[in-house]
């Protein structure tokens, strides 16, 4: 470790022996950092975009090293301050320059995050790790802090003296610090700092067996029969030779990002089965022993419910709605079993007319199974409504896309949006836009985006697009909003530009507006600026809301245009686009549903999971469960490795939220004018205010009422299913 001197006042050898200070697990060490460390951020121009032509692995190592350091000490100085003399301005003594402190070390994270995804090359994944890991302890250091905590929470009294963004802010802190164990002492600190600590590590053991679990797998198929229905993408994915993967072999594995089309284009019952089985046994006792994640299963369950309970919390559940805009168990519940009522019945009907389906095109026994599904929906659906990705990507030019993705954007909410030459990104297919305000000379706000699939240094997982918010606006540090969108469409061809199947349409709108909530902020602080403080229920609510608009004819008049006609996209084939989206849309939700019950009952209840499993499966499923092989909370990695974890409703709250707030601007019709009153409405509500209010404060103002799921239901088309006499 170099011995480094500093000039900062405060930096003594007290403060030097508290940089190595334990924080649940946590230790924070002073990096190595070399002679020519910058002063500021050598990565930023003065007109506030990194300089990605000079950009290097090692500048942004070092950078990252002075910033985090620099910000641990800042922490430090205000500690010291605090130790000294009463706090009289909690936001002049605390907030603000901790704020200007950590600005410098949050843009370097963001620039580093998108370097990491746009360009593996200059960043790999272990420089990058690297960087994430050092700025998240740093990040850490100001909600870890016991003085700041106790003086954030003595000025609370004052409410009186702040503003509501003021005062989520105070909460924020306040409520980060006792979740973090602040407020305990003794043999309760004690125990939280131990289970903190066995906690990470349970979880670290569960996502290395279920990583490797998902190895385990492999078939290979030689039979060109059983690949015939296979799209060309999926053929080079399968393909032993990609460079020959007409005549194969192909090897099926159940990776994430083949194990679902796999299940949907093989014709084979048998080979489905297996791929199924293999998928749904991982982690299981009765599979590979030493892959097991149950035990790791109910351990992570005990100690989450211990740390709740220290914390003076009934159960975790009790614990993650904290910071969840739905508040309680009892609210979620209720809200699943209104949407179950309509989502099961919808179910049944639909499984009964696929059987039927199937029967009538060879289909041999008298039952569906859960691994025939996925095959003989997409065929039903493809004979339904002729929903065929390939043929309907010729509809959606990437250019054309985007430009009615911004003339939508311009028209809601009153924006410019403005591509800006000569800058400088990391390859040269990324593209860079200023977003200007009406009132603004000058732009409020920017975005990189790189649209297309680069084999050799981006990555390619599942759902490869990510929003990135490099910068978060400050008035404390005069700091605009800066984002990254990444993608990995396919590139253009020859004379053929890039075109999108629907999904990845889908994809590109959900992003962007999850984007705008983070670049149209117009709050003081960067604490809540954006996404930054939004409830994990409803931060997905802008990215929702923008993709609902793709169902409205208008709009899809603006994003297509055939590349060998030049036409529209008829709307014969838009209703039929539409009527594809929903199909089976009961079976989806209703697997949402049991998804999200089971993540409340586990982490709730002490009953065995796979007790749970078999109580909660016939009331939300209509095939039946197969216990002795099916152990589906095993490899449920969202929320037990992730963060998930008493949130997995998350996911269709923000669904509802999002279509409850679309359905406002579909009542208007078609009046412009009430559209663009509509679009104000939700820019100076859901946009502006980020995380500076609670987010039903902030439907509320919109919406003006309570939110419903009634919107939800009426954009999956689940009418009430009328059983009729045989």
């Amino acid at each position: 470790m170099a011995f480094i001197q500093h000039t900062k006042s405060l930096l003594s050898k007290t403060i030097l022996h508290n940089s190595l200070r334990y924080q649940h697990g946590y230790v924070v060490l002073l990096p190595e950092i070399g002679e020519e460390a910058p002063d500021k951020n050598p990565l930023y121009s003065r007109d506030g975009l990194p300089k990605f032509n000079q950009i290097t692995i090692e500048n942004c190592r070092a950078a990252m090293a002075k910033l985090t350091l620099d910000f641990e000490i800042a922490v430090q100085e205000v500690e010291a301050t605090l130790t000294e003399s009463p706090c009289e301005d909690v936001f002049k003594d605390i907030v603000e320059p901790l704020e200007k402190a950590g600005n410098p070390m949050e843009t370097t994270w963001g620039l580093s995050k998108t370097l990491y995804l746009g360009n593996n090359t200059l960043m790999p994944t272990s420089s990058y790790m690297a960087i994430h890991d050092r700025a998240r302890r740093a990040r850490a250091a100001k909600y870890t802090s016991k003085s700041i905590h106790f003086a954030v929470k003595n000025s609370f009294s004052n409410k009186k003296e702040r503003s509501v963004e003021q005062l989520r802010i105070l909460e924020k802190f306040i409520l980060e610090g006792k979740l973090n164990g602040l407020e305990l002492e003794g043999r309760k600190a004690d125990s939280f700092n131990h289970d903190f600590r066995k906690l990470a590590e349970e979880k670290k053991h569960f996502k290395h067996k279920s990583d490797l679990s998902l190895k385990q797998h492999s078939q290979m198929v030689r039979d060109r029969g059983v690949v015939r229905d296979f799209p060309e993408y999926l053929l080079k994915a399968t393909a032993v030779d990609p460079n020959n993967y007409i005549n194969g072999p192909w090897r099926f594995s159940i990776l994430p990002h083949l194990y679902t089309p796999l299940m949907e284009h093989c014709p084979d019952r048998e080979i489905r089965w297996l791929l199924w089985k293999a998928n749904v046994s991982r982690g299981s006792v009765n599979n590979i022993r030493e892959l097991s994640t149950s035990l790791h299963t109910e351990e992570i369950r005990y100690l989450t419910d211990s740390l709740a309970k220290i914390l003076g919390y009934s159960t975790y559940v009790d614990m993650s709605m904290e910071t969840k805009m739905a508040g309680s168990k009892a609210e979620v519940t209720k809200v699943i079993d209104l949407l179950l009522a309509r989502a099961k019945p919808a179910q049944d009907a639909e499984i009964e007319k696929l059987l039927i389906f199937a029967n009538e095109r060879g289909f041999k026994t008298d039952g569906l199974e859960l691994w025939d599904v996925p095959y003989w929906r997409r065929k039903q659906r493809t004979a339904l409504y002729n929903y065929d990705e390939q043929k309907l990507k010729d509809y959606f030019p990437l250019n054309t896309v985007l430009t009615g993705l911004f003339q939508l954007c311009e028209k809601l909410f009153n924006i410019v949006i403005k591509i800006r030459t000569e800058v400088t990104a990391w390859h040269k297919d990324v593209r860079f836009y200023d977003i200007f305000e009406a009132h603004s000379s000058a732009p409020v706000a920017g975005f990189y985006l790189d649209p297309y699939a680069r084999s050799e240094d981006k990555l390619r997982v599942q759902n490869s697009s990510w929003m990135i918010g490099m910068q978060n606006k400050s008035q404390v540090t005069d700091s605009k909003p800066l984002a990254a969108l990444i993608f990995t469409f396919e590139p253009p061809v020859g004379d053929k530009e890039s075109h999108l199947t629907f999904s990845e349409v889908k994809t590109l709108f959900h992003k962007f507006g999850h984007a705008l909530q983070h670049l149209l902020t117009r709050t003081y602080y960067a604490e809540v600026a954006g996404l930054s403080n939004i409830e994990w229920d409803a931060v997905e609510v802008s990215g929702n809301m923008l993709t609902q608009w793709l169902f409205n004819e208008k709009v899809i008049q603006t994003i297509s245009c055939h590349y060998g006609s030049g036409d529209k996209l008829p709307i014969s084939t838009f209703k039929d686009l539409c009527n594809a989206q929903n199909h089976m849309a009961g079976y989806d939700l209703c697997n949402e549903l049991y998804l999200s019950a089971l993540d409340l009952e586990m982490y709730s209840t002490k009953s065995y999971w796979a007790s749970l499993v078999k109580q909660l499966w016939p009331q939300y499923k209509t095939l039946k469960y197969i216990d002795k092989i099916d152990a589906h909370p095993c490899s449920f990695t969202q929320v037990f490795t992730e963060d998930w974890a008493a949130a997995y409703y998350s996911h269709f709250w923000s669904r509802m939220i999002a279509a409850d707030v679309y359905s406002a601007f579909y009542e208007v019709g078609d009046n412009e004018q009430q559209i663009k009153d509509v679009g104000k409405r939700f820019r100076d509500t859901f946009l502006a205010l980020g995380g500076s209010q609670d987010p039903s404060q902030v439907f509320r103002e919109f919406r003006g009422r309570d939110p419903s799921h009634k919107a939800l239901l009426k954009t999956l088309g689940l009418k009430k299913v009328v059983k009729h006499e045989s």
